[in-house]
């Protein structure tokens, strides 16, 4: 008598067809479909609730697991560098598709209104707010850099105390752990939630508006598969030696989170959890990296700039000379730290970028009409650059479980301890 064991579908599946189904809802019921939001509402409120806790426990808790300061600050500054590079290529990659697909061609921005962009903040104040006046204040109003900030300091801290501070080390250990199981219990309503979401979408923008702002659509999309095919894969196939179809199967689940929350912050449980259970990824390494990428690392957000800036320049007949392209590679890849965290980052970057080389801000008005569109993909991107920095930061110091990678990882039971290599625990 043979059993046949029943294999449960992955989270993955369950979420692409939540997708699917909500995009077929709201083309086919109509506005009516716009009803179903508050079924996505609640799950960004849910994926919300676990941000702030989520990044300032697990934070601590990496670095306390670090106990060798000097091999903190050589991963702070190898993270740190790699999002700045890869920033600086994804807006190249930008460039050159609007270039060549030329996306603003036979689109007409004479009759768009003036639209006044948020004044993003100066670069120096940036760094300066980083450094919080008050902590408690910090939490509440979720401010990601000062939260950061202030994690660092408390896991030095702690580790500088030793053995006197041990109770406290212990009390974040226990804590990330909790949040751990929170966000598996979270997580699990993902493809309901993400149902409510393309349910509201397509009902809310419909076909028409795809049709008509297609071609720049299909132009950030192309591009931005293109920059997660040959970078990311090609990094992690030829930098870090490991097949690139196992880091996209197993990330798969926060790339589908992205797409409908738009949200790099929002999506961060998801790809913790995805990074340390799927790809081996140790905890210490994607504590510290992952929520550091969900603030400053903004490749999909750089794409979209350089082709949102050739698509204005099309349209009104501009022509760009070299100067203005090295203008926007550096204006867009500075900006993505300069706006972190400012709400509608995507909007203040692309006003600094058209600002930066002389482009109307007037351009701005109907790309925010398909912004939300555009948001899919490039929070798609900044998630699954976050995911490929924290797996070559693990490569390089020796802690990815490569049993884990390369195996067999749909158990969410899995879990990789911090300082523990290669060692699954049940």
């Amino acid at each position: 008598m043979s059993t046949m064991t029943k294999q449960k579908m992955p989270l993955w599946q369950k979420i692409f067809i939540g997708l699917i189904l909500g995009l077929a809802t709201g083309l086919i019921v109509g506005e009516s479909a716009a009803a179903l939001k508050p079924i996505g509402t609640l799950f960004i409120n849910l994926i919300k609730m676990l941000i702030v806790p989520l990044i300032f426990v697990t934070l601590v808790s990496g670095i306390v697991a670090m106990e060798d300061l000097k091999k903190m600050r050589r991963i702070g500054m190898k993270t740190f560098a790699i999002y700045l590079l890869t920033t600086a290529v994804a807006i190249t990659i930008g460039i050159t598709f609007g270039i060549i697909f030329e996306p603003g061609a036979g689109i007409s921005l004479e009759g768009a209104k003036a639209m006044t962009a948020k004044e993003a903040p100066a670069l120096v104040d940036t760094f300066l707010n980083i450094v919080t006046k008050n902590p408690i204040a910090s939490l509440t109003n979720g401010n990601v850099l000062q939260i950061i900030f202030f994690a660092i300091m408390l896991g030095v801290s702690i580790n500088l105390a030793g053995e006197k501070a041990k109770p406290v080390a212990d009390f974040f250990n226990g804590f990330s752990e909790a949040m751990f199981k929170m966000t598996h219990i979270i997580i699990s309503y993902a493809p309901i939630g993400v149902f409510g979401l393309m349910a509201w979408v397509s009902a809310t923008y419909g076909i028409d508006l795809l049709m008509s702002l297609g071609k720049v659509i299909l132009v950030v999309y192309a591009a931005c598969i293109v920059h997660v095919i040959i970078t990311f894969g090609g990094t992690i196939a030829f930098v870090a030696r490991l097949n690139p179809l196992k880091f996209f199967k197993g990330i798969v689940s926060a790339q589908s989170v992205a797409f409908t929350t738009t949200s790099s912050s929002g999506t961060l449980p998801v790809t913790t959890d995805n990074v340390v259970n799927n790809l081996g990824v140790s905890k210490p390494i994607s504590s510290f990296v992952l929520p550091l990428g969900a603030t400053i690392n903004m490749d999909g957000t750089a794409l979209y700039q350089g082709v949102c800036a050739i698509f204005v320049a099309q349209a009104y007949g501009i022509d760009l000379t070299m100067a203005d392209y090295g203008t926007l590679i550096l204006t867009a890849t500075l900006a993505s730290i300069g706006t972190a965290g400012v709400p509608g980052g995507g909007l203040i970057m692309l006003s600094m970028v058209l600002t930066s080389i002389g482009l109307p801000l007037e351009g701005i008005a109907i790309i925010a009409g398909i912004d939300r569109i555009l948001d899919m993909a490039r929070t798609t991107v900044n998630v699954t650059g976050d995911a490929m920095v924290s797996l070559l930061i693990a490569k390089g110091e020796n802690e990815l479980n490569t049993v884990i990678y390369n195996g067999d990882n749909s158990s969410n039971s899995i879990s990789l301890e911090p300082n523990e290599k290669n060692t699954i625990k049940i």
